[in-house]
């Protein structure tokens, strides 16, 4: 326990030498001298990192030693790149960090035993939805690139499809777990694939309706294939059917495709992704932010031009774009320019180690909310972040989606944070249980593809 805990310190100090070793070199190519500034800021984000350590020591003495270090380094990238783009964006994305610290904290002080959550989980399934509509409705809802992700209450903004992220995985961890045998029994076997019965399909036909809803009506894929892609992780660990995946990917494929063929919003996004150029690259057309991700993503090649590099704006011409929303949507475009491939890989090699940890929670936990709460929002957390990086690098449509912990943005980074908060509770209950030696007996049925 004790040994764990050091070695998250021990994490920590490199995080901080590379944040001040980054905010060093972008002031160094600004102003061509180094002060003590980059000391100072290094110093803050290490004692702000170390403090919450000591409280994770204090009342999560068993939780995963990884996580919150690994989470760390994604903050300290996106500080110093964000820096780099605008130093106000950078001091709000700072408090922020600060604010969903507190928010994390508070959720592991209130959620200590979070299977409570299971209790509300139509209630919580319900908050989601609302979140999720709330940017159509009129007076408070706003509208980014065609599609609708915002909210605006006064001098208040924020995504609260970021939040709603999280409602929805516990609700259907809670439900999965519970239901599950339902999808199981009575199956059959047609032409090699295994079908659930027609009666018990109903839970993946709601979940795909959602989501193709949510195409439809907030106009964003990226939403819509992060939680249906949720949904088949949690559906493929809760059965251990893969054929259920291959159904309801299908299902997905279809839906998407008559949406494409029907909905004009959708089909412009989708044209835009294959045919960029159709637009008039001079003309700044809808293909113009695509291109020029692209071009910045190739000018970087192996090693990248160097902190400040990039081109963000024409020169002589502040107000001209050359990498356009370079802080949220295109973060990922300006890391490969500046840092290069080698960067950017390092950059995803992060995600996959959290992602590998979260997956570990999963497997480690005995009962199985904690294993399909675990897997949700770890499977949500790498979607979201493939989503963007696909959408950058052409693999997929481009879409508003933020690059977790990277991108500016508050709602972004309080609700991966209190993400966070849960897999580190779900972790510290699971390695305790598993130091303690839990009775076999004591423990939930296995569950399908995580025994």
């Amino acid at each position: 326990m004790t040994r764990a805990r050091n070695r998250e310190m021990l994490a920590l100090i490199p995080v901080a030498l590379l944040l001040t070793a980054g905010f060093a070199a972008v002031f160094a190519q600004e102003n061509a001298k180094l002060g003590n500034l980059s000391l100072t800021y290094g110093a803050y984000f290490f004692a702000v990192c170390l403090a919450t350590h000591v409280y994770l020591r204090i009342r999560l003495p068993h939780a995963d030693p990884y996580l919150f270090p690994l989470m760390a380094l994604l903050i300290a990238f996106g500080l110093v790149m964000i820096y780099r783009i605008d130093e106000s964006l950078a001091r709000n994305q700072a408090n922020w960090f600060l604010f969903a610290l507190i928010l994390f904290a508070l959720t592991i002080q209130f959620l200590r035993d979070y299977e409570v959550l299971e209790r509300y989980r139509y209630v919580i399934a319900t908050v989601g939805i609302l979140l999720l509509l709330a940017p159509r409705l009129p007076g408070i809802g706003e509208q980014v690139n065609g599609a609708y992700l915002g909210v605006k209450v006064g001098p208040i903004s924020f995504q609260p499809g970021e939040f709603a992220k999280i409602a929805i995985v516990i609700f259907l961890a809670s439900y999965l777990r519970e239901n599950r045998e339902v999808l199981i029994v009575g199956a059959r076997r047609v032409l090699g694939v295994t079908l659930p019965p027609l009666k018990h399909f109903g839970p993946m036909l709601v979940v795909w309706g959602a989501s193709m809803f949510m195409l439809v009506f907030i106009r964003d894929l990226g939403t819509s294939l992060m939680f249906f892609a949720a949904f088949l992780a949690l559906l493929y660990v809760a059965t251990g059917r893969f054929s259920f995946v291959v159904i309801g990917t299908v299902l997905f494929l279809v839906g998407a495709w008559f949406i494409f063929t029907t909905v004009p919003h959708v089909h412009e996004r989708v044209e835009t992704w294959l045919h960029p150029y159709q637009d008039g690259f001079h003309g700044l057309g809808a293909g113009y932010q695509v291109l020029q991700s692209t071009f910045a993503q190739a000018d970087g090649g192996l090693f990248g031009k160097g902190f400040g590099q990039a081109l963000i704006t024409v020169p002589g011409h502040p107000s001209q774009t050359m990498l356009p929303v370079a802080e949220t949507d295109t973060i990922y475009s300006l890391i490969v320019n500046e840092l290069g491939l080698f960067g950017a890989c390092g950059l995803i090699a992060t995600y996959l180690l959290i992602t590998a940890r979260g997956f570990k929670i999963a497997l480690l936990a005995n009962d199985g909310f904690s294993k399909l709460l675990a897997t949700g929002l770890t499977a949500v957390f790498a979607i979201q972040a493939f989503v963007i990086i696909g959408g950058v690098t052409r693999v997929i449509p481009l879409t508003g989606v933020t690059l977790p912990f990277v991108s500016y943005g508050g709602s972004s980074i309080v609700a991966n944070f209190v993400l966070l908060a849960l897999l580190l509770l779900v972790s510290n209950r699971a390695r305790r249980e598993a130091e303690e030696g839990a009775p076999r007996g004591e423990r939930d049925e296995p569950l399908g593809a995580l025994t």
